[in-house]
């Protein structure tokens, strides 16, 4: 396989791509400015490099500029931008790039630009007509099919308070809770050395019941995927970046989950 080289200043995009293309077989390495880009390519003549249009310190295309006039462009160029037009487009194509890859970035469409560029040459220098645009499309991964996982031989009641204290009649598929929960924290049930079964204190604001639940349902399949992002995404039907940004936001820890699901 090949050595691809991504250049970000933001690091999830870095581990996100990492990732992605290391799932795939690739040899990555990843630089956070054109410093270390600089440095890298020196170092591990990669077969192709994705790179940021907008960095803090020399952006994606003066350093493609200057790779191009120093006869360093001997690999293809994909660039990357969240910010990006028609116009930077076409000048990134124009001083060498081969390919244009719009944020956020599907995992088809990375796949895909990618394994073009490795079978084309490398980018002619800057004095070489334009290229064709190449724009990113948004392509929703479709989810797996659902975890089929077994419930206890005996189904659990529905717990009336948590529905106002009302008497609740169970739908055909019951829902399972675990042990009451304290001060709005999540009570595991554990099965097969995973909790499957969660407890939720209702008596609280939506966005909190929501919050618990949905970090819940994360680390229950990080954990069943032995952490692998591109598992976790296939399984819950999200696109791999969104799958990221919402992992953040919900403050669940990727390490602490791989080592949960290695123990």
């Amino acid at each position: 396989m090949a050595t691809i080289l991504v250049v970000d200043d933001e690091l999830g995009i870095r581990a996100l791509l990492s990732e992605i293309l290391s799932d795939e077989g690739h040899t990555v390495e990843v630089a956070e400015n054109a410093a270390k880009a600089r440095q890298l390519r020196e170092q591990c003549q990669p077969d192709l490099v994705l790179l940021d249009i907008w960095m803090p310190d020399v952006d994606g295309i003066t350093l493609l500029k200057e790779w191009g006039a120093s006869g360093q462009l001997t690999m293809p160029v994909i660039m990357m931008s969240g910010h990006g037009t028609i116009d930077t487009a076409v000048e990134a194509t124009k001083f060498g790039a081969q390919a244009f890859l719009e944020k956020p970035i599907t995992m088809q469409k990375l796949l895909r630009t990618v394994e073009q560029g490795l079978a084309k040459p490398a980018a002619p220098r800057a004095a070489a007509p334009a290229q064709p645009v190449h724009t990113a499309t948004v392509t929703p991964i479709t989810a797996a099919a659902s975890y089929s996982v077994p419930l206890s031989s005996t189904p659990l009641p529905l717990r009336s308070e948590l529905v106002g204290g009302e008497p609740a009649h169970a739908p055909q598929q019951p829902i399972a809770y675990g042990a009451p929960a304290h001060n709005g924290a999540i009570s595991p049930v554990a099965h097969n050395g995973l909790s499957h079964e969660q407890s939720f204190e209702l008596d609280r604001p939506l966005r909190e019941a929501r919050d618990d639940f949905e970090r819940a349902y994360f680390e229950f399949h990080l954990a069943r995927e032995g952490g692998s992002m591109t598992r976790v995404a296939e399984k819950t039907g999200l696109e791999r970046t969104h799958l990221y940004r919402k992992l953040k936001q919900l403050g669940v820890d990727l390490g602490r989950a791989k080592k949960a699901a290695v123990n």
